[in-house]
This record gives structure tokens, sequence and C-alpha cells, in this order.
């Protein structure tokens, strides 16, 4: 059994790790931490854990408790993890960190889009970046492990097969999404409410966005280290969960069967689904699951493609991805707590 600690309990992303792993036959959550409402029963906050996880309250964090775990998740602001993962490593404890503190490689890259230094640099070396489709090996053997962002894994694992195989423009890509409210946390803000998201879209933060660098990373690796240029354009739309990606390349070689390659890529992928040609994923088809659904298209037979790329913010896209590396680190099954359907209406 695999003794689990999560930093940062409240929020959007512990609540969905507390679910997720509330039906993990190997995993229990043996300490759960936040400083405002320590003392206070998980099930208390969130009477949907009641019967889960009775006598579990938040605590104040305290590395030697945390240090007893086998894994400590962070479910954080960004640079909260800078100041304990290095403690936690040296207890022998593994880190999973939920935030973008050990994303991107370059510790000035991360200050420029972070506002703030970056607080472990030491680390940055180490820390494996946590998308399994693409650095699984590398996952067995981590002691420190940066989960994706949301636009980034659908963002990512849509454009993978194109750039790997060398058939995008690497120089012209167009990364179109949409997001559900949730991805801006559970914090209070006059954006976030519902009479502010409702019966409305918006654009946000096209002159850069914080996902931006460590898309370009990403998409770069993919492209055998060749520069990138990638237009990334966030939405806000009015619903709770779900990124939609709508995806844009040009190719060099139409002869290539698309189709083929996708699912190719993804043949023995557990949680991409290549759905069948002419297919339009929908949102919801994935709402609670650790899904990432994905169509190709070309239209007209062109040179230009589009892809379709969904998940839900908050599992694929969050939490579900942190318990998939942590079952892929311990060895265990990798679809443990987390083969569960999307939820339909």
């Amino acid at each position: 059994m695999v003794k689990v600690g999560i930093v940062g309990g409240t929020g959007y992303t512990g609540v969905e790790l507390l679910r997720l792993l509330a039906q993990h036959p190997q995993a229990e959550v043996v300490v759960i931490t936040s400083r405002s409402e320590a003392g206070l029963a998980v099930a208390d906050m969130y009477p949907n854990l009641r019967g889960h996880y009775n006598g579990l309250a938040f605590s104040v964090p305290d590395i030697k408790t945390l240090g007893a775990c086998d894994v400590v998740f962070f479910a954080t602001p960004h640079g909260v993890a800078h100041a304990l993962a290095g403690e936690l490593l040296a207890a022998g404890t593994k880190v999973i960190d939920l935030s973008a503190d050990f994303r991107l490689q370059d510790a000035e890259e991360w200050a420029k889009w972070y506002g703030q230094p970056h607080g472990a640099p030491e680390l940055l070396d180490e820390a494996v970046y946590g998308l399994p489709e693409v650095n699984r090996e590398q996952i067995k053997k981590a002691r420190l492990i940066a989960v994706p962002g949301c636009y980034p894994t659908a963002t990512q694992l849509g454009f993978l097969p194109l750039l790997e195989a060398g058939l995008a423009d690497a120089s012209r890509l167009i990364a179109d999404c949409k997001s559900g409210v949730s991805g801006a946390g559970r914090g209070a803000a006059v954006g976030s409410l519902y009479s502010e998201t409702s019966e409305s879209m918006k654009a946000y933060a096209v002159k850069g966005h914080r996902h931006l660098p460590e898309i370009r990373q990403g998409l770069r690796r993919a492209a055998g280290g060749k520069d990138v240029g990638l237009t990334f354009v966030p939405h806000l739309t009015p619903m709770i969960r779900g990124i939609h990606s709508t995806l844009y390349a040009t190719v060099v070689d139409r002869s290539v069967d698309l189709q083929a390659l996708f699912e190719k890529r993804y043949a023995n992928e557990p949680f991409v689904d290549v759905m069948p040609a002419g297919s339009h994923p929908e949102t919801r088809s994935v709402r609670g699951a650790n899904v990432c659904r994905i169509a190709v298209h070309r239209p007209q037979d062109g040179d230009l493609v589009v892809v379709l790329s969904v998940i839900d913010n908050l599992v694929k896209g969050a939490s579900g991805q942190a318990v998939q590396n942590m079952n892929i680190l311990f060895g265990l099954d990798e679809r443990l707590g987390l083969s569960h359907a999307g939820m339909l209406p």
C-alpha cells in the first residue's frame, strides 16, 4: 500500500486527488494539509467524500509527518513546492507536483512567466516532466515529477504524432483552446463568477499565457530540438470542466495516412483514444475521466491538418495524470483508480 500525503487539499485539484484516490486499491491518503482549514474533517468540507475518509482531517504542513509518506502530491499555488520539495526528497519521499514549479527546465524563463525568482533551481535537472505518453521510462525512475498543465496536455498530445514524424511545419502551429472555469481555481475572483461567465465566451492572455513556454518546450522536444513557432490562444467558456483544443498544422506530405499515423502512435496508450475518422470529440465525453480523445481531420484534402483534442482539465489535465504518474512510479498497473468512464449527461 502506497502511503500518500497531499499538500494543499482544499482546492479543486486537491479534492479531485481525494476523489480518485478514494477508489484506488493500492493507495492510502494518510495526511492532507491546509493551513487555513487545519483541524477540519475532510468530509465536513467535501460531503461527497463522506464514508471514504473517516477520521482524516486537514493539518498544518509538517516535514516530519509528510516525510513519512511514500509520495507527496503538491496541489498548491506556484512557488509553494519550491520551499518543501528538497526537504522531502532528502527524507526519501517521492514528490509529484501539480503546480508549474518544476515544469520549465530554465529557471530564468520560469521567473519571467511567473513573476518571482525560482525557489529551487538546483532541482530542475532531475525533475521529470510527467507526460506518460512521452516520458514513461523516466517517470519509473524519478524522485521528482512535474505534472503537465491542462492546456499543455491537450495540445501536446494532439500535435505529437505530426511533429515526431516530421510531417508538420513546426514554424507555423496554432492552438485555439477553450477551458472551463474550474481551470481558474477555487479562489474567489470576479472573472469566475457565474454572472460573469455564463452565456458568454472570451479569449484571454492572447499576448502570452503562462502555459505557452511549457507547450513550446514539449513540442520542441517532439520536433527533435527544432525551434517551434506556436500561436496559442486560450478562451474561457461557460462550463465547469473541460479543455477543447483545436490545433492547426501544415503538413509537408499529403500522401501520409494521418488516421493510421495517430492510431499507431497511441495504440498502446491506455488514456488516449483516437476516434474514428470524421469524429468530433466532445468535452462531456471525458468529464471525470482520465482520457484524452483525439480526432484528426484534413479539410478538403489540403495541406492544413486540424486536430481536435479534448480532456477534463481536472483529471487528465491535473489530478488524474498525477495519479497515473504515481502508478507508473511505484510499478503499479497504470490504470488503477483511473479506469472509470466519463460522466454523461
